[in-house]
């Protein structure tokens, strides 16, 4: 190819490199002018150039130029702290300057300082021409390059919601699954994530927690799948019998989930599994109390008591929400304060209308 004659072929990626932008900066008009004649004899069609260092980067900025041939020593900003500037402004991180200057001790600072060539003046056609080429073509296989990243980049963000999407419907299906032998299928699961989503967001908590305690709540009964039909389903008080594997269902939902390394199901574990603990060590399966529960559960206990309060169940009727949260805050023999984390119970009511709203708009 022959580098007096662009025309002679594209760059590597396809792209006219007579298309290329190129700034050209030197104070000299003469020098200007000769290049700007240099290149459009040639067929280069977007030349732009200034004799003011001070507009290269505005000119940058509007422009993102493939290459900017830069004469080192000027007036007002010389070449290096141009240089400099343009680092703090390149989107991408690769600036293509092209160094001009007739002092020899300059070259080797000007390429540690960020140009990617120099060119000697006096110019030498040839040498031009052939710097000039080679540093488009590198600059237009870089653009090509950080184009080709961020279509993958987007592919990988399309696929990872994707498969994130469908992970969190499997949870779902699996949490439905427990909850199919009741009469309010699919609203307790939808109330309760909302709830501690909600409550998450009022302790403070961070967005991803807030998103992971979403998605892992409905999962803190999966252990009733290993409890037999006729307990679950039975109408009236459960004996001392049934009622001693019922509450198996926390051990049974934390095996289930024990093997998850999403942080969907190590959350979903410790729900399924401490969701029935109580502050005051009177739960559970583990009997843990105060802070050795984890928070998730402690929160989760929290939003299925004001739940199943709202709900109909074999011992008791549906209590409206004022009943409830009197239940919660002032205790009923079966219910009291000293069962709940004190932080959560303080948010909690500070905020019951939230979770009124939630049950009201979820009742299925």
């Amino acid at each position: 190819m022959n580098p007096l004659d662009p025309k002679s072929g594209t760059s590597p990626t396809g792209l006219d490199i007579l298309d290329a932008k190129i700034l050209i900066v030197d104070d000299q008009e003469g020098n200007v002018r000769l290049l700007e004649h240099i290149l459009g004899s040639v067929g280069y069609r977007a030349v732009t150039s200034t004799m003011d260092s001070r507009e290269v980067c505005e000119l940058h900025r509007r422009n993102d130029f493939d290459l900017i041939v830069l004469d080192l020593n000027m007036p007002h900003l010389d070449g290096f702290q141009v240089l400099e500037a343009l680092k703090d402004i390149e989107r991408g991180g690769y600036v293509s300057v092209l160094a001009l200057t007739a002092q020899p001790d300059y070259k080797l600072r000007a390429l540690n300082a960020g140009a990617k060539d120099f060119i000697s003046k006096p110019f030498d056609l040839i040498e031009i021409f052939t710097r000039i080429r080679n540093l488009l073509e590198v600059r237009l296989l870089h653009r090509e390059l950080r184009a080709q990243n961020e279509i993958l980049e987007q592919r990988v963000e399309a696929r990872t919601a994707e498969l994130g999407e469908s992970y969190r419907e499997a949870i779902y299906t699996i949490a439905r699954a427990a909850e199919y032998k009741d009469e309010d299928t699919g609203s307790h699961i939808k109330r309760v994530a909302h709830s501690c989503r909600e409550l998450a967001h009022s302790l403070g908590m961070t967005g991803e927690f807030c998103d992971t305690i979403f998605h892992a709540s409905p999962m803190h009964d999966v252990g009733k799948m290993g409890i037999p039909d006729n307990i679950l389903s039975k109408q009236g008080a459960l004996s001392a019998e049934e009622w001693a594997i019922m509450k198996t269902h926390a051990a049974v939902g934390a095996a289930i989930l024990s093997d998850g390394r999403s942080p969907y199901l190590r959350m979903g574990k410790d729900i399924a599994h401490h969701h029935h603990e109580r502050w005051d060590g009177g739960g559970y399966p583990c009997g843990l109390a105060g802070e050795a529960i984890p928070i998730s559960a402690r929160m989760m206990n929290m939003c299925d008591i004001y739940d199943a309060l709202r709900s109909n169940r074999p011992y008791k009727p549906a209590w409206d929400h004022a009943r409830a949260l009197e239940i919660i805050t002032v205790g009923d023999g079966r219910t009291n304060p000293a069962h709940f984390d004190p932080t959560i119970l303080s948010a909690f009511a500070r905020h019951h209308e939230i979770y009124r709203d939630i049950f009201e708009a979820n009742k299925g």
